[in-house]
């Protein structure tokens, strides 16, 4: 248990527990009822790569000729593993069957991810059951922060079928004691919070967005007691937003299909990602160059499998934007802490007259205008002046004026207000009511539309909420 200081007159402390992570990893180390250490971390991270290369050179037909010339041997020390070539999105698109270890009877599980925007196959990717059980025991533990035993928790993700995210997560909140509510995907606002109400919900896991329509179509009824947002990076300002409607706490979760699901999870202290470190190995490189970056910058999240049986990935390039926090958890774990992932590496869109704009910059200015709950953006060129266009979505009828409301709040972005106040940049915007979620989802992110022909608003392309971002 660590102390959390708390703003206000003659400095007040709270008492934070440490993150129940750790107590999981030493338990898969084998330290028994021993305090982890950084020195038993790194000891297990060296035993565990060196097995991962062993596996994927001796069984994985894209490895064996990935690795052709080097081997688990030139491994001395974790940080070693700069020495060996990264893996790709394309390389799982291109040839996904390449990278499994086992034969496809113990395959328990085969997620396809399509990517918006991305012509060819889409990525597949291969979980046997002892893969999946890992992720079901990493779900368990992760959601005691949040949940307890006979607590309800509301399951907005997908679950129909046996091995996907939502059905995992309900087996672990399941042992975990809670139970568990499956409902999938938000459609419809209002009939999602009659199904809060009726179920009597403490908790609840979704999509940033659609958790946010549903906070401001509440009026703050149904309100949970907890909230984890996953599937997407998490805005700042979203979080607040439900803490202001709900009252409730609000928790992020970091992971992604290729992860296994589960990557990392906020502790009561909120201060950035507590990481599954017993079946993965976490660095952060420079992205221009690949070489690792320094203590506290930010760079390239790069992460190597370490227990994974079916198809092992071995510093697979995520393309998220993070660091890892110089200074220790004020809940006093030795667990390595991840900055909140907040863009992409290749996020933003440079903008004329210098300067460039993320979907970041984006979601901190307009999730707090009254009514908004998700948006799309494109940046095309008029002529000499650039446009960034904006589709905005709002619960319930759009109320007078808020176009308006919704291009000055874009003046909190520094290079949109320097380009505007230049004459370099118009700011359209269309504002529609939120219908929920219809069919599959997408990542949200800009479309960069400023050098293809007749890229004009009618070519805009809609992009909803991300999949294959867990």
């Amino acid at each position: 248990m660590g102390l959390l200081p708390v703003p206000g007159p003659g400095m007040e402390f709270m008492a934070v527990d440490i993150t129940p992570l750790e107590e999981w990893i030493a338990a898969g180390l084998g330290a028994g009822s021993r305090r982890l250490t950084r020195e038993a971390l790194d000891a297990w991270h060296l035993k565990k790569l060196k097995e991962t290369i062993a596996l994927a050179r001796s069984k994985s037909r894209f490895y064996r000729e990935r690795l052709a010339r080097l081997s688990e041997d030139r491994l001395c020390d974790p940080g070693d593993l700069r020495l060996f070539p990264f893996t790709t999105a394309a390389d799982i698109r291109n040839d996904p069957g390449s990278f499994l270890c086992v034969s496809q009877d113990e395959v328990s599980r085969v997620v396809t991810l399509h990517t918006s925007g991305t012509t060819g196959p889409p990525k597949r990717v291969y979980f046997s059951r002892e893969d999946q059980e890992r992720t079901i025991d990493f779900f368990r533990c992760g959601m005691s922060v949040l949940a307890g035993r006979g607590d309800r928790v509301l399951i907005l993700l997908p679950g129909g079928r046996p091995g996907s995210v939502g059905d995992l997560l309900a087996v672990g909140l399941e042992r975990l004691g809670a139970v568990p509510v499956a409902h999938g995907f938000v459609r419809d606002p209002r009939a999602t919070l009659d199904v809060m109400e009726r179920e009597r919900i403490d908790v609840l896991v979704g999509v940033p967005t659609q958790v946010l329509a549903l906070g401001k179509t509440s009026s703050g009824r149904a309100a949970p007691r907890n909230v984890l947002l996953s599937t997407d990076h998490v805005p700042a300002s979203l979080s607040g937003e439900l803490r202001r409607l709900w009252g409730c706490e609000v928790f992020s979760h970091y992971g992604m299909t290729e992860m296994g699901f589960g990557g990392g999870l906020e502790c009561g202290a909120h201060s950035g990602y507590h990481m599954r470190e017993a079946d993965l190995y976490f660095e952060i490189v420079r992205p221009e160059t690949g070489e690792p970056a320094a203590k506290g910058e930010w760079g390239e999240v790069v992460f190597t499998t370490l227990t994974r049986k079916a198809m092992p990935l071995i510093r697979y390039r995520t393309g998220d934007r993070s660091r890892f926090l110089p200074e220790a958890c004020s809940c006093s774990t030795v667990l390595r802490t991840m900055e909140p992932i907040r863009s992409r590496v290749d996020a933003g869109v440079s903008l004329e007259g210098g300067g460039a704009v993320s979907m970041a910059d984006l979601d901190e200015a307009l999730f707090p205008v009254r009514g908004v709950v998700d948006f799309t953006a494109s940046v095309t060129r008029d002529g000499t002046v650039e446009c960034l266009r904006l589709q905005v979505r709002t619960v319930g009828e759009p109320a007078p004026g808020l176009a308006e409301e919704v291009a000055a709040a874009l003046d909190a972005v520094p290079a949109i207000r320097s380009a505007r106040a230049r004459g370099l940049l118009r700011v359209p915007v269309r504002v529609r009511r939120w219908e929920g979620v219809s069919g599959e989802t997408a990542k949200r992110s800009i479309a960069d539309g400023k050098n293809r022909k007749g890229s004009g608003y009618e070519h805009f392309q809609e992009l909803g909420s991300p999949a294959g971002r867990w």
